[in-house]
């Protein structure tokens, strides 16, 4: 690739291509997932310019629906449902517990997500657009989540 396009630029090109953005964070698009006509959430897989373009993808398990399990547990809970990208370049790099927090008093948490997040790097545009094809629809949440 000859220059590496903006942040801004990379988000209308994915508008361009049929992608929805949910959010854009740091050096990521993060896209989103239409649950329904007049919802919309974040996908878990975001399109992201640095030193190169990039794919990223965050699976995650939900200790509400693993009651009593070990964090380490649902960190492999979140792993196997990345298996598919493996084979595709991707790899892990990061893992983090996300307190869920009540919209009505933040000071309460509802449930924790275990995450586990991987990265896969890309040399075109083509080959990002190929990239969110194949993230987009894989599961990213272990246990019940937000689509049950």
């Amino acid at each position: 690739m000859a220059q590496l396009p903006s942040r801004q630029e990379l988000k209308r090109e994915l508008v361009a291509r049929g992608f929805e953005p949910f959010r854009t964070l740091g050096d990521a698009v993060v896209l989103a997932d239409r649950v329904r006509d007049n919802l919309i959430m974040d996908s878990g897989v975001s399109a992201g310019v640095a030193e190169t373009l990039f794919v990223r993808v965050v699976f995650h398990a939900e200790e509400m629906a693993f009651p009593g399990e070990e964090a380490s547990h649902l960190l492999v809970r979140a792993r196997e449902l990345a298996r598919p990208l493996l084979s595709r370049g991707y790899r892990e790099v990061g893992v983090a517990a996300v307190p869920i927090r009540d919209p009505g008093d933040r000071s309460q948490i509802l449930d924790t997500w275990h995450e586990v997040t991987f990265v896969r790097t890309v040399h075109s545009l083509e080959e990002l657009v190929e990239e969110l094809r194949i993230a987009l629809p894989i599961e990213k949440t272990a246990g019940p989540g937000p689509r049950s």
